[in-house]
């Protein structure tokens, strides 16, 4: 028998939800999505049903975090698209909040 996907209650994970993305919506989803150290399904589902997700430091969020980071050190000097502007924006505010406490509070 497989494990059942269950949800932070307990509830059975039975219906299913899809939508079609673009090429741009889904890189920067994807990069959302391994910033807070979630799955997509759980990210996705926090961001639609409530206003905040808590980010918890690991190794795996600091490495996504530096990752970004290098990111943009090599866009330094070109044009910085809105995309990457809303990542910048998204990731200093985790930095900042980070450095005070051990779980971070972010608006998706």
């Amino acid at each position: 028998m497989s494990k059942k996907n269950l949800d932070q209650k307990g509830r059975i994970r039975n219906k299913i939800v899809s939508f079609r993305m673009s090429e741009e919506e889904v890189k920067l989803l994807d990069r959302r999505v391994l910033l807070s150290g979630l799955t997509k399904q759980d990210y996705i589902i926090n961001s639609l049903l409530s206003k905040e997700i808590a980010v918890y430091g690991n190794p795996f969020v600091f490495r996504s975090l530096h990752d970004e980071l290098v990111r943009f050190a090599n866009l330094y000097g070109t044009a910085i698209d809105s995309d990457d502007e809303e990542m910048m924006v998204w990731v200093l505010e985790m930095i900042l909040a980070m450095r005070s406490k051990d779980k971070t509070i972010v608006k998706p």
